[in-house]
Parts: C-alpha cells; structure tokens; sequence
C-alpha cells in the first residue's frame, strides 16, 4: 500500500492522519466542530448533578452513538462518591459486542501522562535531570540529541517530527503490513518537524518525543517500561483493568470495546477537506455495516510509551485523580508537570505529559487519546477531585462533521457536569 502524498496546501497543523491518531480528533471541548452544539446542557434552576442533567447526559451520549461516534462510554465523578457511568452505541455495533461502561479500553496518548509521571518520579529521585540531554541516555539514537533535552521530551518542544506518515510506517498504522517496530527503528525514520524548528523553539506534538522518554526511563531504571508501569503506577493504585500491551491482544480475558473506522472510500471523503488520500487507503479489517471495518486487531505496540495502554473509564480516573491530587508527585514535580508551553491546538497549553484544557466551564487537567478504531478524552479539576472519562470506539469517524458536533456537545456536557457548573448557553443572562 503507497503512503498518501501530501502537499502543502493538504497539510494543516500535524496533518489530519496525525492531529487523530497522536491526540483524538481535535479537542472535542474547543473545536471539533465549528457548527455549534444543540444546547442540551444543565438547563436554568437544575443542579449540573440531577437525575435530568443524568438524563440529558444519556441522550447525548445515544445521539453521539447515532450520528457517528458509534460507541460512547462516559463516566462522570463530582467527588461525592456516586459517579455516573453511561454507556451507549449505534444499534447494529451491538451484533459485535454490547457496550459496558467498564469495559477495557485502548486509551492512546493518555499514556504519555503515565511515562511523564514515571519521568519526574526519577527526576525527583534524582536519578534523571530534565536539563539531561538525549545523547547523554541514548548517544547516537536521536538527530540532534545533544541539543534535545528531556523537556523538551515531554513538552513537544524537541524539533523532531512524526514518524506516523512517513511511507515506512503508513502501513503499519493502518493495519494493511504487520510489522513489530522497536522504538529506536521508530526514530531513525522520524523527520524533521514541518517546518523546521530547533530544539526548544516551538510547541509541535510528536509520538517520537515519548517513544525516546521510554527508551530514557529503560536505561536510567534497569526495568522495562512494562515493570514500571505496574510497580509505580497500575500495582499501587489497585488499576487492575490497565497494562501496556505488546500486540494486538486483549490480555486479561475481560470485556473489551469494538473499535471501527470507515472505509477508504468513506475515509477518503471525511478527509477530503484537509488531506489527500489515494484511492484504497484504508485501515485493514472485517467490513462492518455504514462503510464501516473493525479495527480491533490492528497492532498498537509501535506506540508503546506514547499510546500503547489498554484501561476502562474507572481506571484511568483514578490514575489522573491520584496525579492531579498529589499522590504520585512531589509538590515541585508536580509543579513542573503544569508549566504548560502555548498549544492552542489542543485548547490551552502542553506541560510535560499533561494537557492544560480551557473551557468556558472552566480549566481541566489531563489528555486525548487516539488509536484506529479508539478515541478517549479524560481530565480532572485543579485538585484532581472531580473527574470525567469520555471515550468513543471510532477516531476518524468522529472527524464527520455532524459527527464532530454530536461529540462536541456530549464532552462539553459531560465536562460541565464534571465541575458542577450549567453549560454557557444554559446560564441566566444580565
């Protein structure tokens, strides 16, 4: 299969094949969709936690699933012990499966989080500077690695670009050539980043950075990313439903969720807009029905310590409910972890590992993820006492217009329910 050529005038941003697949299809609480939302918030005189905002919650959840997500798992937590969990999907998905809301989950890029928290554990042991440079750790595996810092790493700072349309890799991410990639192949055909930028001048979003961190963490710990993920993060915090995957399998005999795309042809058309994709590419798996393919057996390994964990909702809340109250950072590495660069495309600003998101309900702290057939959004208030799970089992099928404005609109509610306020357009006026 031929990479998709892309011309300058078909770029925007990272590309759309990268903005969906490196962070979820554009922040849903800023920008998915120019078109705006219907307005089923927390209506004037309700409480934002009711049995009707629950209600309202569910409809936009099923009107989510109906108009293009497919699947969708939410679950709310306003810190009073009795979450919401909603699960939801287009009626003929459930002839593969019936959606639960702790079903597991492949969350993507949310595990940047989990190797940016193991990162500063070692920082504040001292056992890893965030002024190292690269070429210290790893001599010899990254271009200009004696001008890249760990930072830099973290916070997409470094001028490396992204490997994941490169004509090497395409194939692999779209599940047509199955290959097993070590990270340090990964880097050796990562370009530069478009257009270029030294190490340290600008913000520019790229899977490398965190395929170079883990590699980082191996070498400074004596113990595999997989080890330490379940010593420092999944094991203490009682995650059972969470681990790094290492191919396509699901391993612990649990319910998972389904993931589709479109088809090439229906890919081609959404894409159409923004990027140039030749005839028959497409992401390889069994036709489903509404030019739909599941993509639940394509490998994720290649993402590794920029996307490669598998969770549920619960889960993961825990993990960033536990980050963002201070249980798994000191005070200054946590500190660190909030100094946000500019990244408006991601609705706010870009710490290390950590996505500052503002909302007309107010800021929240955590990340997106996205894998084919995958796409999650998960934060948590300042103190890490509230939080909000939403995930869809579709990426570039909620890059859909209407399907981008249908996901807009159940973040956004979800996430003001989350803090306990009314939507905007819900609020009394004068």
């Amino acid at each position: 299969m031929s990479a998709p050529t892309l011309s300058r005038r078909h770029r925007i941003r990272r590309g759309a094949l990268t903005v969906a697949l490196a962070t979820c299809v554009g922040a849903a609480l800023v920008s998915c969709s120019d078109a705006s939302s219907d307005g089923a918030g927390v209506a004037a005189g309700q409480s934002a936690a009711s049995p009707a905002a629950d209600a309202r919650l569910a409809r936009l959840a099923q009107q989510a699933a109906d108009t293009g997500s497919l699947g969708v798992i939410v679950r709310v937590d306003s810190g009073d012990g009795k979450p919401v969990e909603i699960a939801k999907q287009a009626a003929w998905t459930k002839d593969d499966h019936t959606l639960a809301a702790g079903d597991q989950f492949r969350v993507g890029s949310n595990t940047k989080t989990v190797t940016a928290t193991l990162v500063l554990q070692q920082v504040a042991e001292n056992k890893i500077s965030l002024d190292d440079t690269v070429e210290k750790w790893l001599p010899g595996v990254v271009k200009n690695g004696n001008d890249i810092t760990v930072r830099m790493l973290l916070n997409h700072t470094s001028g490396l670009g992204d490997f994941l349309l490169t004509p090497e890799f395409l194939p692999s991410l779209t599940g047509q050539e199955k290959r097993t990639w070590r990270p340090q192949e990964l880097l050796a055909i990562t370009p530069d980043q478009d257009p270029p930028a030294e190490p340290g001048e600008t913000y520019s979003y790229s899977n490398a950075n965190y395929e170079a961190l883990g590699l980082i963490l191996e070498k400074a710990t004596g113990s595999s990313l997989a080890e330490l993920i379940k010593e420092k993060i999944t094991g203490p915090l009682k995650m059972n439903d969470s681990y790094l995957a290492t191919d396509a399998d699901w391993n612990t005999g649990g319910q998972h969720v389904t993931g589709y795309e479109p088809n090439a042809e229906r890919l081609k058309e959404i894409l159409s807009d923004t990027v140039y994709l030749p005839d028959g590419v497409g992401f390889a798996g069994p036709e489903r029905p509404d030019d739909n393919v599941d993509t639940s057996a394509i490998d994720p390994s290649w993402s590794w310590a920029a996307g490669d964990m598998v969770s549920t909702a619960a889960d993961w809340q825990t993990f960033l409910t536990a980050l963002n109250s201070g249980e798994l950072l000191p005070e200054a590495q946590l500190k660190q972890m909030r100094t946000t660069v500019d990244a408006p495309e991601e609705g706010g600003g870009y710490g290390l590992g950590l996505m500052r998101v503002d909302t007309d309900c107010g800021t929240v702290w955590g990340h997106t993820g996205g894998l084919p057939g995958y796409s999650s959004e998960i934060y948590t208030d300042a103190t890490g006492t509230r939080s909000v799970a939403v995930f869809s089992n579709t990426n570039f099928g909620i890059k859909d217009k209407a399907a981008a404005t249908a996901n807009k609109a159940l973040v956004e509610a979800a996430t003001c329910q989350m803090l306990g306020k009314a939507q905007p357009s819900d609020r009394p006026t004068g």
